[in-house]
């Protein structure tokens, strides 16, 4: 009896796509101009269209042009599947299709509509087509979404300023008030993403960036990814004034070693670790907890922990373990 290999079964039909011809594909996307539209069909042939994308076929700016100026016309049909599947396709055509900015009214509808469910993907998509003559258009649209009260839409709100911070900081800056006020949801996430919009705004202030640090580390942040980013903060902030252990960003550090999030002790340590001119006296704190986190049973606390203790290595009074460490496997 002959078996198949893994290969031959992906070739016999376990992968759908493997069959699709660029140029076919491209062809079938004329079928959006059809009257009525047919949803089905056209979300099986976007779906097609964004895995030819995906593969690394090479598309001309013609085609992409001409496939990106037949899916305008799904924007006349609200159905959802169709419209999710039309904001990936927008923003992978962006880069490559000419005059994509006709779209921007319909995105701009859909950014502020009352359908939840398009809101975000619109966002991302009018960022991805947007350049910094637009910014100032769809100024008004972005501070609102930022404050939005679904969390979704504050987020794709957020994530997309921070990658339209370098077109025109300028424009962005006017924006902080609004991070501002995001950072206090109680969302994980928004609370994440504002202060990294906050951080982009201020970096280049240094005492701007003091501040920020010293306010939030008197407050107790919701967001573990949000502390975690703010211990990186710190620690830059230790590093560029070498100060060392005397920093009043030290104690912050060293109070994160007893947060309830496994993450933030871990970055807690990692900055501790890597921090120059740091004393054995200083470091045993970190050093006996990362000697902790090698006890746990998540593969990943082990390895971060070992490599951490690795790194400092050199000085072997530091890695004396605990008496009552013993190995878990």
């Amino acid at each position: 009896m002959k078996f198949k290999s893994d290969r031959e079964d992906d070739l016999a039909g376990g992968n759908p796509f493997l069959s699709l011809d660029k140029s076919t594909v491209l062809q079938e996307t004329r079928t959006f101009n059809e009257t009525p539209i047919n949803s089905r069909r056209c979300v099986s042939r976007l779906t097609n269209l964004l895995y030819v994308l995906n593969q690394g076929e090479p598309v001309s700016t013609p085609e992409a042009t001409d496939a990106f100026f037949s899916m305008t016309k799904l924007f006349q049909s609200n159905d959802a599947s169709i419209r999710r599947m039309l904001f990936l396709a927008i923003r992978e055509l962006a880069n490559l299709a000419q005059d994509v900015i006709i779209v921007t009214s319909s995105l701009t509808k859909d950014m502020t509509g009352p359908n939840e469910a398009f809101r975000g993907p619109a966002i991302r998509a009018l960022c991805a087509i947007a350049d910094s003559g637009m910014l100032q258009q769809i100024e008004r649209y972005m501070k609102q979404a930022i404050v939005a009260k679904s969390p979704h839409v504050a987020s794709a709100a957020l994530v997309s300023t921070l990658k339209m911070y370098h077109m025109n900081p300028d424009i962005v800056k006017r924006w902080v008030n609004e991070a501002q006020e995001a950072l206090s949801s109680d969302n994980v996430m928004i609370q994440f993403h504002a202060l990294g919009l906050l951080y982009q705004i201020k970096k280049r202030d240094q005492l701007a960036v003091s501040k920020l640090v010293s306010k939030l580390s008197r407050s107790s942040l919701r967001s573990p990814y949000a502390c975690c980013l703010l211990i990186r903060v710190a620690y830059n902030l230790i590093e560029q004034s070498g100060e060392g252990t005397s920093s009043q960003f030290f104690e912050f550090i060293e109070n994160c070693l007893r947060h309830r999030h496994e993450m933030v002790i871990y970055e807690a340590a990692h900055a501790m670790v890597n921090m120059k001119g740091i004393t054995a006296k200083d470091l045993a704190p970190a050093v006996s907890v990362s000697s902790t986190l090698l006890q746990f049973s998540q593969a990943n606390s082990k390895i971060c922990s070992c490599q951490d203790l690795e790194q400092d290595s050199d000085e072997p009074s530091r890695l004396s373990p605990p008496a009552t460490w013993t190995w878990k496997t």
